[in-house]
């Protein structure tokens, strides 16, 4: 593969460069690895795109909002690329990857780019190499890029270190809407956007929205943002009524966090942050190697049989490896 030419057509907003350049960073061969290493630094990186993370409860229409919010943008003479991660079964592997049926109408649209990916049971709602797939993206010249989570989840916070805001998606008439989302993800979210606001779910979606306003208002406020954020609104996604109203927050909410320096400092702690997340994962890739599994499953056998305590054959073992590495 000639890296340096699949470089040069993804800078140049070649579509099927860009679906060959994510394939290849997605890849778990070392070889592969080795040449998505070179092809991320091969990319300009003077382009930005705004980075919007989006997550919701199963049912509240996340396909929906994306393609009509999609359109809008579009509309509007923007790029839009879609990273839509699929759960993967831990049984199988396998993952159904339906995002362009759901999202037909956008998938046709050549000014926008859908690319589901497997999450391969990497924890966080996002898939493992979901960073660089955006940093992709944005070398190919879109706009916007929208990342949309497997579902909410106690670990679904990864999504924000890789976005420049984060919009959690909920639907009126769900029960206990208060308490049926982690704390952890509402004090991340920079919107809470209340969909399905018509027909006969419209009084619901006021109400809904009305709550959260007011336990948003609760939460400790933010060095991030201005008066009046973290915010809730209500949209249609479905008669497509108050997503312009979401665009102009979100412009309203980046533009003060440029002008107030938040952008760049933010942008910095996550490319300090997926550094660290790199490192850690090259260490746990040395656990993989064949001497490291027979150093391991022989101190393991020590414990078992009463030989060695769990904490000393633990260090008996990271000492062994690092023997090892200092070998070679």
């Amino acid at each position: 593969m000639d890296i340096a030419e699949l470089a040069r057509r993804t800078a140049a907003g070649e579509r099927r460069a860009l679906a060959r350049a994510i394939t290849l960073v997605e890849s778990a061969r070392a070889d592969h690895r080795t040449q998505a290493i070179e092809l991320m630094e091969a990319l300009p990186k003077d382009r930005e795109a705004l980075r919007i993370g989006l997550s919701g409860t199963p049912g509240v229409g996340k396909s929906t909002f994306i393609e009509s919010f999609g359109m809008m943008l579009t509309g509007r003479a923007l790029k839009v690329a879609v990273l839509a991660v699929d759960p993967s079964s831990t049984r199988t592997g396998g993952s159904i990857l339906g995002d362009k049926t759901r999202m037909d109408r956008l998938a046709r649209d050549p000014a926008a780019f859908i690319r589901p990916s497997p999450s391969q049971t990497h924890l966080g709602g996002v898939a493992r190499r979901s960073r660089e797939a955006v940093a992709l993206c944005e070398a190919a010249g879109f706009d916007v890029v929208l990342i949309e989570t497997v579902g909410v989840g106690q670990s679904e916070t990864v999504v924000a270190e890789m976005s420049d805001v984060f919009l959690l998606l909920l639907a009126p008439a769900g029960g206990d809407e208060l308490q049926g989302v982690k704390r952890g993800i509402m004090e991340i979210a920079d919107m809470i956007v209340v969909n399905k606001a018509d027909g006969d779910l419209k009084a619901a979606a006021q109400r809904t929205c009305a709550d959260y306003a007011g336990a948003l208002r609760l939460l400790r406020k933010r060095p991030q943002d201005p008066d009046g954020f973290p915010r809730a609104v209500m949209v249609s996604a479905l008669e497509e009524h108050g997503l312009d109203r979401v665009w102009q927050d979100l412009n309203e909410l980046t533009d003060w966090r440029r002008d107030n320096g938040f952008w760049d400092r933010t942008r910095r702690a996550q490319a300090r942050y997926w550094f660290h997340q790199e490192v850690r994962n090259a260490v746990l890739a040395e656990l993989e190697t064949p001497q490291a599994r027979a150093a391991l499953a022989g101190f393991a056998e020590k414990v078992a049989s009463g030989d060695m305590a769990p904490g000393a054959a633990a260090s008996g073992f990271l000492s062994e490896l690092g023997m090892r590495r200092a070998a070679k």
